[in-house]
């Protein structure tokens, strides 16, 4: 699924990486898993991933899940933001973000609405 460069490591692209993180995302029961192409509408990221965890430990599985997934393969988390008893924590890996929240949060701010004009690649329930 990746692509070995000749040193051992390995080079994903932009999209493999956000595909990466949804599946990871998945494996965690995530709820909601939606992944934006927004690298047309700004110039941040070129995918974000939003995904739902039920509670705050589900949050923190799934953030960690991701990190773990995509560090395995050589690409490095950036920054992390929030914390999971906020409902909300944000992970930056430079050309792909998530955003996991809780059910109340990810109602209260509604990402999918303000990037509306990203088109939807995926969408898993």
């Amino acid at each position: 699924m990746h692509v070995n460069d000749s040193s051992g490591g390995s080079a994903l692209d932009s999209a493999e990486s956000a595909r990466r993180m949804v599946d990871a995302a998945v494996d965690k029961k995530a709820q909601d898993v939606v992944l934006l192409d927004i690298h047309d509408v700004s110039s941040i990221a070129d995918y974000f991933v939003i995904c739902t965890g039920g509670n705050p430990r589900q949050i923190s599985a799934i953030a960690e899940a991701i990190d773990e997934q995509l560090g395995d393969v050589g690409v490095d988390l950036i920054r992390r933001e929030g914390k999971p008893d906020s409902g909300w924590m944000l992970l930056d890996f430079g050309d792909v973000v998530c955003h996991i929240f809780g059910p109340v949060e990810r109602e209260f701010y509604r990402l999918e609405r303000i990037w509306s004009a990203a088109p939807r690649l995926l969408y898993v329930e």
